[in-house]
């Protein structure tokens, strides 16, 4: 019991020093980028009529006042308090901006992402159980196709076919300005705007999930459990899934956990794209306008985002893989 819970403690301690790393980094980043911040407020030539004292009046407002260790310390300061001050470009606080954006980026990422992960899983599975024949050289050269594809072209071409000269999806945002007032319609207006955006994540991140899972699939098939099992005559799908897919799945829930954790960030330029009010689109933005309040909590989420995904994957991949609980234990003993 006492190896359990060191073992615990020193997990913990390794994320606690991650997420230490990962907070210096993104107060660090965004001051390393070129340009002043100022340039957002005024134009050059006001800027150099500022007097000193106002100047910094307009720094310590948006806070990049004092030295970079003063910024350090409020900067950890506004993290333990949930404050991350004023956004540059909303006027407004920064976690009220985020937690506004966060909806529409997990209304459009989580079903983008379980779709690709379904299909690329199905997918791949089959394609690695009939290796080598011609099913499996179409499906491969056809996913690998959509890998190399960027998102942002698919997005545009969906743009031009299905909204511009079919008119059946919208070209842009999360809902109309005039709707009919009700529950359902609303619903429907979302769900319709985010017809074109979650079918180009979906296509875009398909290939990376098939790839993976035939990888892994492959590897499982020439286990010799699964040459056993099908000289005894099992069937073909019980062996592709009860056998090899279960076996060849620690890789690919090792991703989904992955992908889970940067769903915050969403997807800058599928949102982009399609102008999305997401967190995906609200970084970019942040990004060009020097915003480094908004910079620096979206950046914060993200981070808790990934370390909370393998929190989660450590936690659950006794379940997924008896092995890994096995190996857990050998390493306590």
């Amino acid at each position: 019991m006492s190896r359990t819970f060191s073992t615990i403690g020193k997990k913990l301690f390794q994320y606690m020093l991650v997420l230490f790393v990962a907070i210096t980094i993104n107060f660090g980043l965004p001051r390393l980028a070129p340009g002043d911040p100022l340039l957002y407020f005024f134009d050059e030539s006001t800027i150099r009529e500022l007097t000193d004292v106002q100047r910094q009046d307009v720094l310590n407002s948006v806070g990049l006042g004092g030295s970079l260790w003063e910024q350090y310390i409020s900067y950890l300061q506004g993290i333990l308090t949930w404050d991350f001050g004023y956004s540059i470009t909303y006027a407004q606080p920064v976690t009220a901006i985020i937690a506004d954006k966060l909806g529409w980026t997990l209304l459009l990422v989580l079903p983008a992402l379980l779709l690709s992960t379904l299909i690329g899983v199905m997918i791949g599975a089959y394609s690695a159980w009939n290796r080598g024949k011609g099913r499996d050289v179409t499906l491969l050269t056809t996913m690998l196709t959509f890998q190399a594809i960027p998102g942002f072209w698919i997005g545009m071409l969906f743009i031009a076919i299905f909204a511009v000269q079919l008119g059946w999806f919208p070209t842009y945002g999360a809902m109309s300005i005039v709707q009919d007032g009700t529950t359902w319609g609303y619903v429907k207006d979302v769900l319709w705007h985010l017809v074109l955006p979650v079918t180009t994540l979906s296509i875009a991140t398909v290939g990376s999930n098939y790839l993976l899972t035939r990888s892994s699939m492959l590897e499982s098939l020439g286990q010799d459990y699964m040459l056993m099992a099908e000289a005894k005559g099992v069937k073909k799908r019980t062996l592709i899934f009860n056998h090899g897919l279960r076996n060849a799945l620690l890789p690919i829930y090792t991703q989904f956990t992955m992908a889970l954790g940067s769903l915050i960030g969403g997807s800058v330029i599928v949102e982009s794209v399609f102008s999305y009010p997401g967190i995906g689109r609200l970084l970019y933005e942040s990004v060009v306008a020097r915003d480094f309040p908004m910079l620096q909590g979206v950046f914060f989420m993200i981070t808790l985002g990934v370390i909370a995904a393998n929190i989660l994957a450590d936690i659950t991949y006794p379940f997924i893989d008896p092995r890994a609980k096995s190996t857990t234990k050998k390493v306590q003993a």
